[in-house]
């Protein structure tokens, strides 16, 4: 991993807390860089256009396609090239600094990613299904209220899920190689990374604009194979030419990996088939076999996750002990020293839960006519989803907006049947409080392993979401000024019309379901808690035999073609990491992270060729 120059707080482990690891003390002793730039308003300011130009992306790329382009990977190149290039204009003077970099593409992907986690889908969804428009300053205070929920809900499990258990989040740690490799080969070192991230994000790059632009080579390969007097590829099963898949299962751990290989294979070559023989579906297609398995996948990462936090009991009442602090009649210097100085608070999430959950609540009852009582139901939900999200995030890189979603929109169609506008934006809550969460933390990752100040990335993320919800509601309304062409030729939105169909299927509630998928829940629900429970008191020898409830879980809602792909990366690192470890540290993680940021990258630029015609698609 990226490591930070020895000794760069020498007298950090005497100071810190009575519950601080070896790795902390480490990672303060090793890691941490406290004398160098972090957030400055040159990088607020040039976070803010990147995240913004990306958000615009995004936006078009969503309705489009029903994804939103990955934003930190590119952020951080885009502003290292953009400073290089003014550097060499001598419009300015300081080169940028790898810390202030990171901080700068926290900004961004603040920004960029406003158009996830439910927001745009649940947006599109509710003017399909309703034609009411709600008024612009109310919604731009709707998307950052509840992203800056989500920032809030990211400081409790930060020290559980990075500092502790050390998940992978890979893309946060594509983004901190990146970073490191760029800016050490700009000061005159680290040029073989370097050279490795350029060979492979120029590989990747050129691959995609084959692939997408020219069409020189097609985007999935199958095998002359059947299954059920089917092709494998309809069942999803088959290769993807898509290179980001492979990068960032390589940044998983092979466990995650192979789970995810196991969760697709059952899926679609186990579940889907039954399901086709027993007539609960008709058709053989991932939407039709994913209306089906959504719900046990979403059963095992919502049980599994609860789960585990509620295991980490502790965490938990570090965080509502942390509220003492402030009647304490001390200054901030004397009662933060070590960690503690360095950490954002652990008071701030439950200041921040009771200033920011009223004004959401209020904002779900003047809108969207959500009862008072739900409401207040709805916003400890979102946040308890929040925690789960943000752990699949760290083990998969892929933060379940689509599993969790759809749960709320369940719950909410049994405690307010027939409330269309409510059941969809319950669920926008949800989604956005997890992938806010998710995002810092992704990028706390970057930070961790760069040596940044948490605190300034913490603030760095708030500027971000607060340009991007300014942004992206009046953008939406400029390129969609008539809600009906959604779902159309010109406008699909595939996203917007799976929420819209869910929260159909489900304004009469849980009993709308068909029965064998209430079975599914059930067994989902019992196999999450297992695998939690076995992770945390079975055998150290036997825990990498047990499948990850989150790869096992997220498989039931991806493609089996992402499954097989992610597997292949994550059994490449292995191979590596096993046959030739000195030359696998040297190449996996830069192969990787160039692989991830060529394909964004390009994919950005075809993207905005073909908005401005200079490109057919």
């Amino acid at each position: 991993m990226p490591v930070a120059p020895v000794g760069s707080c020498p007298d950090a482990a005497s100071k810190l807390p009575p519950d601080a690891t070896a790795r902390e003390a480490d990672w303060l002793a090793r890691v941490y860089r406290p004398h160098e730039t972090n957030l400055t308003v040159r990088a607020v300011v040039v976070g803010m256009a990147i995240g913004a130009a990306m958000c615009l992306s995004n936006l078009y790329v969503f309705f489009k396609t029903g994804w939103s382009m990955g934003v930190t990977l590119t952020a951080c190149l885009l502003a290292f090239g953009s400073f290089q290039l003014l550097q060499a204009l001598r419009l300015v003077k300081r080169p940028l600094g790898a810390l202030e970099n990171n901080a700068l593409s926290t900004v961004a992907s603040g920004a960029g990613y406003m158009t996830g986690g439910g927001n745009m889908a649940a947006f599109g969804a509710l003017l399909m299904l309703t034609a009411v428009r709600p008024d612009p300053v109310a919604m731009i205070a709707w998307f950052g209220v509840i992203a800056a929920l989500g920032v809030f809900v990211a400081i409790p499990i930060k020290r559980q899920l990075i500092n502790h258990e050390g998940l992978a989040f890979p893309t946060g740690t594509a983004t901190a190689e990146t970073i490191a490799s760029i800016h050490s080969a700009a000061a005159g070192g680290g040029g073989g990374k370097a050279a490795w991230l350029a060979g492979a994000g120029a590989a990747a790059a050129a691959l995609t604009w084959m692939r997408d632009a020219w069409h020189w080579i097609p985007s999935t390969f199958g095998l002359p194979l059947t299954l059920a007097g089917r092709p494998l590829a309809e069942w999803t099963l088959s290769f993807k030419a898509e290179v980001v898949l492979i990068g960032g299962g390589a940044l998983m751990s092979f466990r995650t990996g192979w789970s995810l290989l196991l969760g697709g294979l059952l899926t679609y070559g186990v579940l889907g088939p039954a399901l086709l023989a027993h007539g609960i579906i008709t058709t053989v297609s991932y939407k039709a076999i994913v209306a089906w398995t959504l719900w046990p996948g979403a059963a095992i990462l919502v049980a599994s996750g609860l789960t585990s936090f509620a295991l980490d009991y502790r965490s938990i009442a570090r965080t509502f002990t942390g509220l003492a602090r402030i009647f304490r009649r001390q200054s901030a210097a004397a009662a933060d020293t070590g960690l503690a100085a360095v950490e954002c608070p652990e008071w701030w999430f439950p200041v921040g839960f009771v200033v920011l959950a009223p004004v959401v609540t209020g904002l779900m009852v003047w809108l969207f006519q959500i009862p008072l009582w739900a409401g207040l139901i709805a916003v400890p939900l979102a946040v308890a989803m929040g925690f789960v999200a943000a752990r699949v995030t760290g083990e998969t890189d892929v933060t379940p907006t689509k599993a969790l979603g759809p749960v709320t929109q369940m719950i909410f169609g049994v405690i307010t049947p027939g409330n269309l506008s409510g059941n969809i934006m319950s669920a926008n809550v949800t989604g956005g409080i997890g992938l806010h969460a998710a995002d810092l933390l992704t990028t706390l990752k970057t930070g961790w392993l760069l040596g940044a100040k948490p605190r300034h990335q913490f603030y760095a993320q708030l500027f971000g979401v607060l340009v991007g919800a300014a942004i992206v509601v009046p953008a939406f309304n400029l390129i969609i000024p008539d809600p009906g062409v959604l779902g159309g030729e010109a406008w699909p939105a595939p996203s917007c019309v799976v929420w819209a169909g869910v929260s159909k299927s489900f304004s009469g509630g849980i009993g709308e379901l068909h029965a064998s998928s209430k079975s599914a829940i059930l067994v989902g629900l019992a196999l999450g808690v297992a695998l939690a429970l076995f992770e945390k008191f079975a055998p150290k020898t036997l825990r990498p035999l047990l499948p990850s409830p989150a790869g096992l879980g997220i498989a039931m809602v991806l493609p089996g073609s992402n499954c097989i792909a992610m597997f292949a990366g994550a059994s490449a690192a292995e191979f590596m990491r096993r046959r030739f470890p000195v030359l696998a540290e040297k190449t996996v993680v830069p192969v990787a992270s160039g692989l991830i940021a060529g394909e964004s990258l390009m994919g950005i630029l075809i993207a905005v060729l073909v908005v401005t015609g200079l490109l057919a698609r």
